[in-house]
């Protein structure tokens, strides 16, 4: 029932939205979070030897230039490898799905791009690759390289050829993407990857303000249930910021819903409208 809740909330999502920027409307990120719980009260969450844990997969979508939302989830045990998910995960044409080297599999990679499915990935340091072709980059591009390459080595490799672009990620690390996209220039490329870290906000937001890091019960279904529910107020939360319009933050918005949860919506409405007029009037008289 829950993830039914969860589904029709992501579909209202998606119709309120609208507001991206063309490309980052079909940018799809994967990854997944592990939260590790104890051996001896989830003993089915297998994980390792002295430790239980989960695994949430997620899909993330921009439904706004900055705001975020999930898409769609896969739960599983934190044994589970990420690559596994990949098949529920990873199946729209013509969306180009985002991830990192948890998930490079050859065979995907191939199946991918005769489908018509588009991805960029970080590549693993140790990964064979054989130079074909390079592309012009400019002198003032946060860009290395740019060129047309084989993944692989006989025995195990990639039959379409790829794209392999060399940047620096925040950090100033020295990284490789690899993609299956020509039609888009080596920086626009490298942002995209960069949109990647959007997740580990993500989950890093859920983790800290919607209770996924301690659970109130040790069965499987109340696990599962509570990770529902907090995307469901997750989601709950975008909506009322998009219909509203609102700049302000889901965490400013959370705030409020609990200071006002014995108003009406309309009493909410106005004294939230109110606020923020109150607080654009103070920043024109600072200026």
């Amino acid at each position: 029932m829950l993830e039914e809740v969860f589904v029709d909330l992501v579909q209202q999502i998606q119709r309120v939205s609208g507001k991206a920027c063309s490309l980052r409307k079909h940018i799809k990120i994967i990854d997944s979070t592990t939260i590790g719980l104890c051996l001896q009260k989830y003993k089915w969450a297998t994980f390792r030897e002295t430790k239980a844990g989960i695994k949430i997969h997620l899909r993330l979508v921009f439904a706004s230039q900055e705001d975020v939302y999930p898409e769609k989830i896969s739960l599983t045990c934190a044994k589970s490898n990420d690559r596994t998910q990949m098949e529920s995960l990873i199946d729209e044409i013509g969306a180009m799905y985002v991830f990192d080297r948890g998930y490079v599999d050859y065979e995907k990679f191939d199946e991918y791009t005769d489908q018509g499915i588009f991805f960029a990935s970080r590549l693993k340091d140790n990964a064979e690759t054989r130079h074909l072709y390079t592309f012009k980059v400019p002198p003032e591009s946060s860009v290395l390289s740019d060129s047309m390459i084989l993944l692989g080595t006989p025995q195990k490799r990639v039959d379409n050829v790829l794209r392999l672009i060399e940047t620096h990620d925040s950090k100033g690390n020295r990284i490789r993407i690899i993609t299956n996209r020509f039609d888009l220039e080596a920086e626009e490329l490298s942002d995209i990857y960069r949109w990647r870290w959007q997740i580990e906000l993500f989950f890093k937001w859920m983790k800290q303000h919607a209770k996924i890091k301690t659970f109130y019960g040790t069965s499987e279904n109340a696990v599962w249930n509570q990770v529902f529910l907090a995307l469901i107020a997750y989601c709950l939360l975008l909506l009322v910021k998009l219909e509203r319009n609102s700049q302000h933050s889901l965490l400013q918005i959370s705030r409020w819903l609990k200071v006002f949860l014995w108003q009406t919506f309309e009493q909410w409405i106005g004294r939230m409208d109110y606020q923020s007029k109150r607080t654009s009037r103070g920043r024109q008289k600072r200026k």
